[in-house]
């Protein structure tokens, strides 16, 4: 049932993908040099339209995803401390357990 939803919203979204890509193949100009003419090249990049814009999107997954994962250090964190408590805490439990009920007498009782 999950494979089956997986294709039916995969194939649809690799076929916009594949139209977007085929309908922009024209070679454009990205130029990062503000100050250049028109007809200067230093700092340009020539490649179809959809690699661009693809790059683009992939670079803007990646900054987002790193923003996130700086964000979300002090919750990283606390909860490494809390496991940590716990494991301490189940540690003491275990060795209580162990030791046996407190007060209780180390002989055997015979009748």
């Amino acid at each position: 049932m999950v494979r089956f939803l997986k294709l039916l919203i995969l194939v649809p979204v690799a076929v916009i993908i594949l139209a977007f890509a085929i309908a922009n193949r024209t070679i454009v100009s990205i130029s990062f040099d503000p100050f250049s003419s028109a007809d200067a090249s230093g700092a340009a990049i020539m490649a179809p339209m959809f690699v661009i814009l693809f790059l683009t999107l992939i670079v803007g997954v990646f900054i987002g995803g790193v923003a996130t994962w700086f964000t979300e250090g002090s919750s990283r964190r606390k909860a490494r401390v809390a496991r940590d408590e716990a494991e301490r805490w189940e540690d003491e439990a275990r060795r209580l357990r162990d030791q046996g009920p407190v007060g209780a007498p180390n002989r055997v009782m015979i009748r």
